[in-house]
C-alpha cells in the first residue's frame, strides 16, 4: 500500500487578534498535516487554543484577526479565499460538528427545513430528493422516526439526537474532511459512545479525514491515529497515539496524562479490607 495522500496541510499558521492594548497573538506557528482516512486528536486544557485552530481552519474569525500562514485543502489554499468560496467549500468539503449541538440549529426553523436547505445549498437535488436523502441519513445514525424527527425543532430532541443529526448532515454530503469541536460534551455515556461510533463509521465508509478536538483523554486514546498536544497556542507535542500515551516526552503532556482521574485497583481494594 501506499502513502495516504495529505486532505488538509497546516504551515506557519499564525493568528493574532488586535486589542485595546495592542496585538495579542493566540496561535504561534503551527504546522500539521491530515491524511485520508486518518483521526488527528487534538488535546489541551481550556484556553490552549483547540477552539481557535477549529475556527482559523474554517475561515470563521472575525475581521480584528489577523491570520498568516498556509491551509490547503487538497492543495487549494484556503486562507484569503473570498467569503462566498468559502461558504460553497464549508459543509461540502469540510463538515463541522460543533460542541454544542443546541446551538448548532436555529429554533424557528424544523430540522427537516435545515437538514434540506443544508443539501441543497451543496448540491443539485430537488427538494424531494433532498428530503429523501435526509430521511437516509437520519436512519443511518440509528435515529428512530427519521420523518417525524424532520418536522420536529431542535428544543423538542436531546442533545444526543441533535449531535447524530450534525453527523448525519456531515455524512450525508460526504466531506473529505470533518472537525469534531468537543463533540461528546455533556451527553451522557450511552450518548457519547453512539455518536464515537457514528464518527468511526463516517472514517469507515465515506474515508473522511476526522480532526477530533477534545478534553476527554479516554475518548482520544480510542478514536486518534495520532494526536497533537497543544498549551498557549503552540503544539507542544505531536506522536502517534500509543506513543504519546505510553512515552510522552514534554512535561506539560505528562502533566496532562497524570491528571486524568485514575480508577482504583479493585484487587487492591481488596487487599485493604482483607488486612483490616
Amino acid at each position: 500500500m501506499g502513502t495516504p495522500r495529505k486532505v488538509l496541510q497546516v504551515s506557519g499558521l499564525n493568528v493574532k487578534v488586535t486589542t485595546n492594548q495592542g496585538q495579542l497573538q493566540l496561535l504561534h506557528d503551527l504546522h500539521f498535516d491530515l491524511a485520508e482516512g486518518q483521526i488527528l486528536g487534538l488535546v489541551g486544557e481550556s484556553g490552549s487554543g483547540k477552539s481557535v485552530t477549529c475556527n482559523t481552519l474554517l475561515q470563521l474569525m472575525n475581521q480584528q484577526t489577523t491570520v498568516e500562514g498556509s491551509i490547503q485543502l487538497s492543495g487549494r489554499e484556503l486562507n484569503g479565499l473570498e467569503p462566498k468560496e468559502m461558504r460553497r467549500i464549508r459543509g461540502k468539503e469540510i463538515g463541522f460538528i460543533m460542541q454544542n449541538p443546541m446551538n448548532a440549529f436555529t429554533p424557528v426553523y424544523s430540522i427537516g427545513n435545515q437538514f434540506i436547505e443544508t443539501i441543497r445549498t451543496h448540491s443539485r437535488l430537488s427538494k424531494k430528493e433532498a428530503y429523501e436523502l435526509a430521511a437516509v441519513s437520519l436512519e443511518k445514525v440509528n435515529l428512530p422516526k427519521p420523518h417525524e424527527i424532520l418536522k420536529q425543532y431542535s428544543f423538542q430532541l436531546s442533545g444526543g439526537m441533535l449531535q447524530r443529526v450534525m453527523i448525519a448532515m456531515c455524512m450525508c454530503l460526504k466531506p473529505a474532511v470533518v472537525i469534531a469541536d468537543e463533540p461528546t460534551t455533556a451527553l451522557d455515556m450511552v450518548n457519547q459512545l453512539q455518536v464515537l461510533r457514528q464518527l468511526e463509521q463516517l472514517r469507515s465508509e465515506c474515508g473522511t479525514t476526522i480532526l477530533l478536538i477534545s478534553h476527554d483523554l479516554s475518548v482520544i486514546a480510542e478514536m486518534a491515529d495520532e494526536v497533537m498536544v497543544m498549551q498557549h497556542g503552540k503544539i507542544v507535542e505531536q506522536a502517534s497515539v500509543f506513543q504519546l500515551f505510553d512515552h510522552p516526552t514534554n512535561a506539560y503532556t505528562k502533566k496532562l496524562l497524570n491528571a486524568r482521574l485514575q480508577l482504583p485497583d479493585p484487587s487492591s481494594k481488596r487487599k485493604l479490607i482483607q488486612m483490616g
